[in-house]
């Protein structure tokens, strides 16, 4: 009882401190907001949209870095775009991110075409076919998946297209009938997604056919959102949070509504939680008391361009002697099991200590491909886990779902990691 109303007070001190950025919180956010600016200096693969985003919403700029990446995302990540096009591969949420990266720049997406079998259409046009032939898959799913299709209303929305009703509809249906999930459990980065996007719609007042429905589907994300909050004021976990608040800011949240999530970033952000630069992009707006929406009256007028980036240091890290046993457990599509073990050095990422499993037991195999959020398993012992078969690998530690990928969980103590292959 006591242990209760501790808990009970500590959440109701949390909800009174203001969703402000003054005082510590201005240094944690100049902070965030360099880290994410480095970030471009060692990108690999190619240029992120979503870090993108997140630079222009912010109140510090460094326009000459931004402008750099901007060009980089209009030749590398277009093109690459276009080459899914031509092969007919789905890439609704990376095309909706992109629309949105270049409209956050304010820049004319009228402008931006893909030649697709010879025939030139614009950015948006493309981006309304990938909402056509989402909707058009759906039994009770789209092609690829509801954040991706969230991701496409909210990026129509805030460039000014009127959505088509029955693709909006389809979002509100499958809002109402609580539908957003990733496996078995409900994805509140999902939710996040579909409350920005229906809030945008909402705003635009193209919806009137079925204005009560979208309020209906509002109401069930707000409450959705509000459920998933954590004891500690985390929604969901530390790495959905930011879109979470984002979404409940953008549907009109009182301050005390959000003000323990944000005061959850940023204890996060000051333990360096946030050290995927995907991350910060995502939780950056939220701490800032912005969203996605607010790219759709974004001018890019008399911006600070005061962010500069000090040199840094190089940091040399010592090996480490001290080493700690993984043991590594494959669980295939047909529920076969095979098991591993390998001593790693203290604090290697899991990647880095999958990866010596495999030099050290040839009976061990596995591939990678990169994503926004970094590299993931794709094919482990032979076996695939694609997107187009909604299978994926499904990594925890001890029993418990790990909230980072391969890259960035770190290996501190010795422990049992599962790799299953899922459907979703």
């Amino acid at each position: 009882m006591i242990t209760l109303l501790i808990i009970s007070a500590l959440i109701g001190f949390a909800s009174t401190i203001p969703c402000d950025t003054e005082g510590s919180n201005t240094e944690l956010l100049l902070s965030l907001n360099k880290n994410l600016l480095r970030s471009l200096e060692s990108q690999e693969g190619l240029p992120n949209p979503s870090i993108h985003l997140a630079l222009r919403l912010s109140n510090k700029h460094n326009l000459a870095k931004e402008s750099e990446h901007l060009n980089r995302l209009k030749n590398e990540l277009h093109n690459d775009i276009q080459s899914s096009l031509s092969n007919s591969q789905p890439v609704t949420g990376v095309l909706a991110l992109y629309s949105l990266a270049l409209k956050s720049s304010c820049y004319d997406l009228n402008t931006v075409s893909f030649t697709v079998n010879e025939r030139s259409q614009t950015l948006l046009t493309h981006l309304k076919n990938q909402m056509e032939l989402e909707k058009e898959h759906f039994s009770h799913r789209p092609l690829t998946n509801y954040y991706q299709y969230s991701l496409g209303v909210l990026a129509l929305c805030v460039s000014g297209v009127r959505v088509n009703n029955h693709v909006t509809n389809k979002l509100i249906k499958a809002a109402e009938h609580e539908q957003f999930k990733h496996g078995e459990s409900e994805s509140v980065d999902t939710y996040a997604m579909a409350g920005m996007a229906l809030q945008c719609v909402k705003d635009s007042g193209s919806h009137m056919q079925n204005a009560a429905g979208l309020d209906t589907a509002l109401s069930k994300i707000k409450q959705k959102l509000l459920a998933s909050r954590r004891a500690d004021g985390h929604i969901g976990n530390e790495f959905s949070t930011g879109l979470a608040v984002q979404a409940l800011l953008a549907m009109g949240s009182e301050v005390a509504e959000c003000a323990a999530s944000m005061e959850a970033m940023r204890t996060a952000a000051r333990s360096n939680a946030y050290h995927n630069p995907m991350a910060i992009s995502q939780t950056l707006p939220a701490l800032q008391q912005t969203s996605y929406v607010a790219v759709k009256s974004k001018e890019c007028l008399t911006e600070d361009n005061t962010l500069v980036l000090e040199p840094l240091d190089p940091v040399v890290v010592p090996p480490n002697q001290v080493k700690v046993n993984v043991m590594v457990e494959v669980v295939t599509s047909s529920g076969a099991a095979a098991h591993y073990s390998v001593d790693v050095p203290k604090g290697s990422s899991l990647l880095e200590a999958l990866e010596l499993l495999k030099e050290e037991n040839p009976d061990f195999t596995f591939e990678k491909e990169s994503s926004l959020w970094g590299p993931f398993l794709s094919v482990v012992n032979g076996e695939q886990a694609r997107q187009s078969d909604r299978r994926y690998w499904h990594l925890s530690s001890d029993g418990t779902a790990l909230t980072e990928g391969v890259g960035d969980f770190k290996i501190e103590v010795a422990q049992r990691i599962t790799i299953r292959n899922t459907s979703y």
